[in-house]
């Protein structure tokens, strides 16, 4: 698959319908597949964190989570296709496991919560089958999340840990296990929860869903700051590429 390399990550130039498709054959195939949706913040870590850019490294799929990759990859004259977030992933393979019976893992958030995600998965999906769930709060060094999870055998799992914990938890463990699809899905979980609102369908389609989030979750904003980080760094390789 070609890839689109943005300071150092190589991204796949898949867009969503194909990316789909292709995930739900490595599931029907008894594949093994780790997908990260990385953004501009997800970059500026790992390039301040040698151990977290090779876990990124680990990963058969790398999608543009952010506009600012895709805007990026266009100025750099190598364009992703489109944006692909692991929300949207993760709706739609729980939209294909609903049809084809494909078992599903629910890792990350807190107790209360992750109850409530897997309650309001099987009211949306009622032939879902969730054949294990985990909190995220767990010692990391001293736990048995890897057994359970193999023990389920499950074809989908869906970290929700956060970046660069959830990147971190697959590409250490991932080499237990001999199928299913890892997906990383940030803070998917605490919008099926309904802990967390999504931006508007209007927000999203023009590009400032960022926006609406610092603009609900004001304490984001020192996360934010990678953003400008990432234009400067993007400009200077333009600008270098051009001279």
């Amino acid at each position: 698959m070609k890839q689109v390399p943005i300071m150092g990550i190589p991204f796949s130039r898949i867009d969503h319908k194909t990316l789909i498709k292709k995930l739900d054959e490595h599931v029907m195939r008894e594949e093994k597949s780790f997908v990260i949706t990385a953004n501009p913040e997800i970059v500026m870590q790992a390039n301040a964190d040698t151990t977290y850019m090779k876990n990124l490294h680990k990963a058969n799929y790398i999608t543009a989570d952010g506009i600012g990759i895709v805007r990026a990859s266009q100025l750099l004259n190598d364009p992703l296709p489109e944006r692909v977030t692991g929300y949207d992933l993760m709706l739609d393979l729980l939209e294909i496991a609903n049809i084809k019976g494909y078992k599903i893992f629910l890792l990350g958030t807190y107790a209360e919560a992750l109850a409530r995600v897997e309650r309001n998965l099987k009211y949306h999906y009622p032939d879902i089958e969730i054949v294990g769930t985990h909190d995220g709060y767990f010692d990391w060094d001293s736990n048995t999340v890897t057994e359970q999870v193999k023990a389920a055998e499950p074809d989908l799992t869906f970290v929700a840990l956060g970046a660069p914990k959830q990147e971190k938890w697959i590409a250490e463990n991932i080499d237990s296990f001999d199928k299913g699809v890892f997906l990383c899905v940030g803070g998917s979980f605490d919008v099926i929860a309904g802990d967390v609102k999504r931006a508007p369908a209007v927000w999203r389609r023009h590009n400032i869903e960022w926006l609406y989030r610092l603009l609900k979750q004001p304490r984001r904003w020192r996360r934010m700051t990678a953003l400008p980080k990432f234009a400067f760094n993007i400009i200077k390789k333009k600008l270098k590429g051009s001279s």
